[in-house]
């Protein structure tokens, strides 16, 4: 393979690798493009009151939810004064147990929990399967409920059929006699409308578990949970509805309890109740991307540079935006063909003028670089090596930006005094590059390499402090990976350059 196919061969794979990374991070880790880009945290809150009992204390438990397909939890917080708090599971449901040897009058604990849609999200441990307790059903309701069944089987496929079925025979407007009969002996609430459904279905031996649900609507307050069920079907659980029936589309319903366990116990206590309330919370994309993936312990993150320390991160915004300058240097110099004094000092005077601010930059630079040929002038004609003649344009230069930020400040220029960010030594080779070309080609080409650098760095200066630019290189570090591959490909290029068309005129005419 010749070279010239190895380098597009590698710079392909360079651009293809980072586009996707950035296509995983932006569709599965949920990372934003943009800066201004925010998503929905929902803030989950349960409200336990009680009162207390004379000389006795305070036990008290209650089911906590865990990470279901398509939600997770990034942050669960418990306030409770001078209540001790603990986590323990009991039968494969984890509860928080809240405790306290004293109390006195109305007390109230709150837990609460964070919550993010992740569709790509799979739980990594489904909850066991779970029945109620059987009840005692008088034998003709047995007998009714049986013919009910048979009717219905005879009509369904399988369990999700037959379920729907079952639930739609108890919303009729004219519903059968038997189901009439087991409407208004066991179905007075909500809560004994599940349970009832759940002891039918486990007649007919289909696997289903009972569940607490919230719907994620903002501004909910003081709501109970919404007793629903799951079916098993071909390794898989559905959710139902009551009244609706198979919820097909279930992201906007967080499942809180499962199971037969009972929701909140207490001890030593009375009146106890527990409430729920939903607020929805607009944050920034990335911080919620952040806390998600941090949470769920993903792999990328955990090499990324969001695991360094702030300092360390504040340091990585500036120095991953020097591979943007370099593209732009590269495009100037082999596109365009702009002439700059020295390869790389465009990029460093660009991120001085990233600090001093662009037009102050300039004013400075200029000023700095006139003064040092002046003084570099004067040292040519002492015949000095040229080891001790750039030590002392190093000297000069100090000399001279200190000289210029004092006068500022004495001015009251404040935005002088930050002429200390200019790179000291590339100034100095800046000043002494342009006193040989000045000698040797004249002072034309001073002005044109001089010119070329300072509108490279300009340029560069825009594209560096550009803030979609800037966000995209520190949340996709990767887009690095497409700018070396460009790069490399611009280096094989050999054509004319756009500033040299003007000498070919004659042959357009």
């Amino acid at each position: 393979m010749t070279s010239k196919n190895q380098i597009l061969l590698f710079s392909i794979v360079l651009i293809l690798t980072s586009i996707l990374l950035m296509t995983y991070k932006v569709k599965v880790l949920n990372f934003p493009l943009f800066q201004e880009e925010t998503t929905n945290i929902w803030n989950v809150e349960a409200k336990i009151s009680f009162d207390s009992k004379k000389n006795q204390s305070a036990l008290i438990s209650m089911a906590l939810p865990t990470n279901q397909n398509g939600l997770i939890i990034i942050n669960e917080e418990s306030s409770s004064a001078d209540y001790g708090f603990t986590k323990r599971e009991l039968e494969g449901v984890n509860r928080g147990v809240w405790s306290k040897r004293e109390i006195e009058g109305n007390q109230v604990i709150y837990y609460s929990i964070d919550l993010i849609k992740d569709k790509y999200y799979k739980a990594s441990k489904e909850e066991e399967y779970t029945n109620l307790e059987p009840i005692e059903v008088p034998s003709v309701i047995v007998q009714a409920a049986e013919s009910l069944l048979h009717k219905i089987y005879d009509k369904s496929s399988d369990s999700l059929t037959f379920t729907s079925l079952l639930i739609k025979e108890f919303t009729l407007s004219e519903p059968s006699q038997a189901a009439k009969m087991i409407k208004n002996n066991y179905m007075n609430s909500k809560k004994e409308k599940r349970d009832t459904l759940v002891q039918l279905l486990n007649k007919m031996k289909y696997q289903v578990r009972t569940i607490g649900a919230l719907s994620l609507e903002d501004k909910q307050r003081n709501i109970e949970l919404t007793p629903m069920f799951e079916v098993f079907h071909k390794d898989s659980w559905y959710l139902f509805d009551i009244d609706k029936g198979l919820i097909e589309n279930n992201s906007n319903i967080f499942i809180w309890q499962r199971g037969s366990q009972y929701l909140l116990e207490a001890e030593g206590v009375k009146n106890s109740d527990v409430k729920f309330s939903v607020t929805k919370n607009i944050v920034p994309a990335r911080n919620a991307a952040l806390s998600k993936d941090l949470k769920n312990q993903s792999t990328i993150l955990d090499f990324s540079l969001f695991t360094l320390p702030n300092e360390s991160q504040n340091t990585f915004k500036l120095l991953l935006l020097v591979p943007l300058g370099a593209l732009v240097v590269v495009i100037m110099r082999v596109i365009i063909g702009l002439k700059t004094s020295g390869t790389f000092m465009p990029i460093l005077l660009s991120m001085a003028f990233i600090e001093t601010s662009l037009l102050p930059g300039i004013m400075m630079f200029i000023l700095v670089v006139t003064m040092g040929l002046i003084v570099r002038s004067y040292l040519s004609h002492l015949n000095l090596l040229l080891v001790a003649r750039i030590s002392s344009v190093l000297i000069v230069v100090v000399g001279i930006m200190a000289f210029v930020a004092i006068l500022s400040q004495k001015l009251e220029l404040q935005y002088a005094t930050s002429i200390t960010f200019f790179p000291i030594i590339i100034l100095a080779w800046t000043i002494e590059r342009m006193s040989i070309i000045w000698e040797e080609d004249g002072p034309r080409e001073v002005f044109l390499q001089g010119g070329g650098s300072l509108i490279v760095a300009i340029i560069a200066y825009f594209a560096m402090t550009n803030p979609i630019l800037s966000f995209i290189t520190f949340n996709f570090p990767e887009v690095l990976l497409a700018v070396l591959g460009l790069i490399i490909l611009l280096g094989r290029y050999s054509g004319y350059r756009l500033s040299e068309l003007y000498r070919f005129k004659s042959m357009v005419k």
